[in-house]
């Protein structure tokens, strides 16, 4: 039984019953309303598993977008085909600019992203662009379009060694309305990525849902039997989730579904108590004053010093838009002054390949 089985049947469960297995009445109960000393308890949990698991080290990472050619038409996205923007992407001199940029605030670990076009963004590009990268950075990882295992495995042969893919929203129908046309729009091909990718042999696959565009608690639930079922089946993989919200853009898209910051902590609070062993991803997207207050939560990977534009790093200035707004501007430097402020280590490189 692959992962989309049991997405059809806890979705069947759920829209009939509205109650879960008792396996699952754990996860189920830990996404109910709460009330403010359950939370409270819950933190206390939270907080003594990921010490447990991961002690107070955060990985840092940093993302580089390459391209923003996109030939998918997603409602919620900056860079869908039919935003009016300026199109472009990196030369291979560009990239290692941006390289350098980047590598001389001592981090060791980038997130390659290119917008949803196979044309523009082939997978040879991505892989003269990783070549570049190799004499930079000890982990290279991507958040590309949906990719075949063999695709993958060409580019784990060539030095990545983690892929990043949000199923976006983990209902099918919601799905087909916010990707109406375009690759992408493929909601089984999307939904098997990790797993493609997994079986490829990458170090580290990081899902998660676009939160906004569903109701959070189902969002919640079915992510985290995602990464159950991912951690399961591929037991020498580092499955990680992230818990990504819907910024602005240029498009002028409005979420669907209010997500408070309540929820996010509730949202990671059970992640860490139903998957102790699971990295918990929490970007740019959010302020720099929530990211502090959660790191004892259960954070344990935290992106620095980020750009949503191409180039952003060398052609800052430029008035191009990004794929969105982010929220936390500041640079790598103070990133880390404030992990060492409140006890915890910034990890700028801790995997050094074959």
């Amino acid at each position: 039984m692959g992962f989309y089985d049991i997405y059809k049947e806890h979705e069947q469960r759920l829209s009939s019953e509205g109650r879960e297995t008792d396996r699952y009445k754990k996860l189920y109960d830990l996404l109910s309303p709460q009330t403010p000393a359950s939370l409270e308890r819950m933190a206390e949990k939270a907080h003594a598993l990921t010490l447990q698991h991961f002690g107070r080290a955060v990985q840092l990472y940093t993302p580089l977008y390459l391209s923003n050619y996109c030939d998918n038409a997603c409602v919620y996205c900056g860079f869908n085909r039919n935003a009016d923007i300026p199109r472009r992407k990196l030369t291979l001199g560009e990239v290692e600019e941006e390289a350098r940029v980047i590598s001389s605030t001592g981090l060791r670990h980038v997130l390659i992203l290119t917008g949803g076009s196979r044309e523009e963004s082939p997978l040879s590009y991505i892989t003269e662009c990783v070549r570049v990268l190799n004499g930079y950075f000890s982990s290279i990882s991507i958040e590309v379009y949906e990719l075949t295992e063999e695709e993958y495995a060409h580019l784990v042969s060539e030095g990545v060694d983690g892929v990043t893919i949000y199923q976006e929203v983990y209902n099918e129908e919601i799905y087909g309305r916010v990707h109406p046309s375009g690759p992408k729009s493929d909601y089984r091909f999307r939904l098997d990525a990790p797993e493609r990718a997994a079986r490829a042999g990458m170090r580290c696959v990081n899902i998660g849902a676009l939160l906004g565009l569903a109701p959070w608690r189902r969002e919640a639930f079915f992510t985290a039997l995602h990464a159950e079922y991912l951690q399961d089946h591929f037991t020498d993989t580092e499955i990680s989730v992230s818990v990504p919200r819907i910024r602005p853009q240029n498009t002028g898209f409005k979420p669907a579904c209010s997500v408070s910051d309540r929820n996010i902590v509730q949202m990671m609070l059970a992640l860490r108590i139903f998957l102790p062993r699971v990295g918990i991803t929490l970007s740019t997207r959010e302020s720099a004053s929530l990211r502090e207050n959660l790191l004892p939560l259960g954070v344990t990977r935290m992106s620095a010093g980020s750009t949503t534009t191409v180039g952003g790093r060398i052609a800052s200035g430029s008035g191009e838009p990004g794929q969105f707004e982010i929220s936390d501007t500041r640079d790598v430097k103070h990133i880390r002054e404030v992990l060492a402020e409140k006890g915890y280590q910034a990890v700028l490189k801790d995997w050094v390949g074959a």
